[in-house]
């Protein structure tokens, strides 16, 4: 069947106000335990709503742009370990939707594996032009496939092949648009099929938030049809001079992609930021985290994942993924600062951030670096009114 590229957002929107921004700041909500590191050195971050509430207040009011749930079908035990990696999760499209309520500016992206079980495109519509209604132009829907056995099992599905993945998702996101456009009834026969099909009311700016997470030159295809973000990865590992030096290609490959469909996307990249006084501080805080290790959450994490297809994380070496996130960013806020100019010179548009301690390093990342972002270039300078609504 045909793809028909979905239009850009408006520039009016709240995506398109939020990339007036030179650099898109984004924070990865820790609705799971343990968050992004393996380890059991003492934290207070927690998978809990009312933590992730709090966050995301707290980077509402520091001038984030968006805030992101990631999502996991996990079987009891988790990842496994000390602390049952990620056992105990929220469902990040009820989480971040609800989260609507408790804000007002920043976007909301759900992660929704959308070909587990019984999900259809009339469904997600529905339930998107309601949230758009409800969040005020604010939420978006990451479109992922899935890519581990284990987790297609959980639904009773044999995993499907990596590329017709991205055909089925192509498909269900052209039955989304379709539905969320026309102003009369839609059949379709495909995959899906739909008899008479409508939705109403539309969305207020035509469609939600659009985000893919992706690498592999199918989902970069995909990606570059529909998407408005695309969440890249290292190739190289979480090393950020080796993430920096293979990062340019892939976001050239992105946006070129995006640029023969007659559309832009802006790509980001997830950091977890270590930032201290003094670079000393900074190593010694990932070094004790790496003394914590839960190995065996890091090597139940690994198995899973060689089960799976994806093209996405590959290179971490296991101390990286015991600290998590896809690059790591380690030092003063000035280094933090000077690292994230390379990023964007490499050609990332943003990031979503993830910290080991979430509250203290977020507050003390608004307190220390964003001042010196701004003194960069990569942000307009925070009102502020939204500073002092910032709890420590």
């Amino acid at each position: 069947m045909p793809h028909a590229p979905a239009a850009n957002l408006p520039a009016h929107s709240p995506l398109g106000r939020a990339l007036e921004q030179p650099f898109l700041l984004g924070l990865f909500l820790p609705i799971h335990n343990g968050g992004w590191t393996m380890s059991t050195l003492p934290r207070a971050t927690d998978w809990t709503f009312d933590y992730n509430a709090r966050l995301t207040r707290q980077a509402e009011a520091l001038g984030f742009d968006l805030v992101f749930g990631p999502a996991h079908w996990l079987a009891k035990g988790g990842f496994g370990g000390q602390t049952r990696y990620r056992e105990t999760s929220l469902d990040a499209f009820i989480a971040t939707s609800a989260l609507a309520a408790v804000t007002s500016r920043i976007l909301l992206i759900s992660t929704i594996h959308i070909l587990y079980g019984p999900w259809h495109p009339l469904h997600l519509a529905k339930f998107g032009a309601t949230l758009d209604h409800i969040a005020q132009g604010r939420w978006g829907l990451n479109v992922v496939t899935g890519f581990r056995k284990d987790e297609w099992a959980m639904f009773g599905q044999a995993q499907v092949p990596h590329d017709q993945c991205y055909a089925l998702a192509d498909e269900f996101v052209d039955v989304l648009l379709q539905l969320w456009s026309r102003d009369e009834n839609y059949s379709h026969r495909w995959h899906w099929e739909l008899n008479d099909a409508f939705v109403t009311p539309k969305p207020l700016h035509g469609r939600p938030v659009l985000v893919s997470a992706t690498s592999s030159p199918a989902g970069i295809a995909s990606a570059a049809r529909h998407a408005d973000l695309v969440f890249i990865t290292s190739p190289a590992g979480a090393r950020i001079d080796r993430a920096l030096a293979a990062l340019p290609p892939l976001n050239a490959a992105v946006k070129q992609a995006a640029a023969q469909q007659g559309r832009q996307v802006r790509t980001l990249i997830n950091p977890m930021i270590i930032c201290r006084d003094t670079e000393r501080e900074a190593r010694q805080v990932y070094q004790s985290i790496l003394d914590h290790a839960d190995e065996g959450a890091v090597e139940g994490f690994f198995h899973s994942h060689a089960t799976g297809d994806s093209r996405s994380w590959r290179g971490h070496e296991r101390g990286e993924r015991t600290v998590g996130g896809n690059i790591q960013i380690v030092g003063t806020p000035e280094q933090v600062v000077e690292q994230l100019l390379a990023l964007k010179q490499a050609g990332c548009d943003g990031i979503q951030i993830c910290f080991f301690d979430y509250e203290p390093e977020l507050a003390y990342f608004g307190q220390l670096v964003l001042p010196l972002l701004a003194q960069a270039g990569l942000r307009l300078p925070t009102p502020l009114s939204l500073v002092s609504e910032t709890a420590p």
